[in-house]
Parts: C-alpha cells; sequence; structure tokens
C-alpha cells in the first residue's frame, strides 16, 4: 500500500518547510518558470504536488542541467530544430508537460527507429468478400 503524502515528506525531509526550501533551492531560473500565486507561495501547495514538483525539478537537473538543453533535446527528437516558432511554445511549457513531451517524442523515435520500413513492404491482396451477397456485390463492383 503506498504511503501518505504526509509519510513520504516526514521520511525524505522531516517536515514541509524543509520540504519547499529544498524546492525552492531547485527552483532556478534556468529551470522553472515562476507560476506561484506571490501571496501564498509554495507554502501553501499540497504536498503531493511538492513532491512531485521535487522529483521533476531533481530528475531535468540531473538529466539536462537547464530548460534550453531540455528543449533543445525535445526538437532534436522530433527533428524540428529550425522550428522557432515551436521552440518559443516549448520554452513556455512548464518543466512537467516538457520532460512528458521528451519522454513520449524518446518513445516515438526509439519505435521508430525499430519499426521495418513500410515504403518497401508489398501492398496486401484483397481477401475475398465472406458472405455470397457480399461476393455478388464485389463482382459487380469489378464489372463496372
Amino acid at each position: 500500500m503506498n504511503k501518505s503524502p504526509l509519510k513520504q515528506v516526514q521520511e525524505r525531509f522531516e517536515n514541509k518547510e524543509k520540504l519547499v526550501a529544498a524546492v525552492k533551492k531547485l527552483a532556478t531560473p534556468e529551470l522553472w518558470l515562476d507560476r506561484v500565486n506571490e501571496g501564498r507561495g509554495l507554502e501553501s501547495v499540497p504536498n503531493a504536488k511538492l513532491l512531485r514538483l521535487y522529483d521533476v525539478l531533481q530528475a531535468a537537473k540531473e538529466k539536462f542541467g537547464s530548460r534550453a538543453k531540455l528543449v533543445d533535446a525535445i526538437l532534436t527528437l522530433q527533428k524540428r530544430t529550425k522550428d522557432q516558432g515551436y521552440k518559443q511554445r516549448l520554452e513556455s511549457q512548464p518543466l512537467p508537460r516538457l520532460l512528458d513531451l521528451h519522454a513520449a517524442s524518446a518513445r516515438r523515435a526509439k519505435s521508430a527507429a525499430s519499426a521495418p520500413d513500410k515504403s518497401a513492404a508489398k501492398p496486401a491482396a484483397r481477401k475475398p468478400a465472406r458472405s455470397k451477397k457480399a461476393q455478388a456485390k464485389a463482382r459487380l463492383a469489378a464489372r463496372a
């Protein structure tokens, strides 16, 4: 059974204040677009969201280092490196969405690389119709 977000915070960070401090430490301008309500701040964000945000920021920092490198990796996977409009749109997306997009693009690129070339395959022969009525319709269509 999964542990509650409060238990996870207590095990990993002792209390919510230390978790908020850890998230703020990782949320540098090179990784994070600050869209938090200034009046309420990160202290009002639920524990589950803070834990996910911490994990996402940590993974992005380890794997890519910055948002710019992540966006460039997505553009490279999608073979759209020269598309400046798409790049600007990606730069305005939140970090978790960018990581999800990178994972999806990597899966898509991997499956495309391992899939056989469809253009070399011969077209499949048409199957004969099953019912007598359908066979008769097919014969009529072939004559016309």
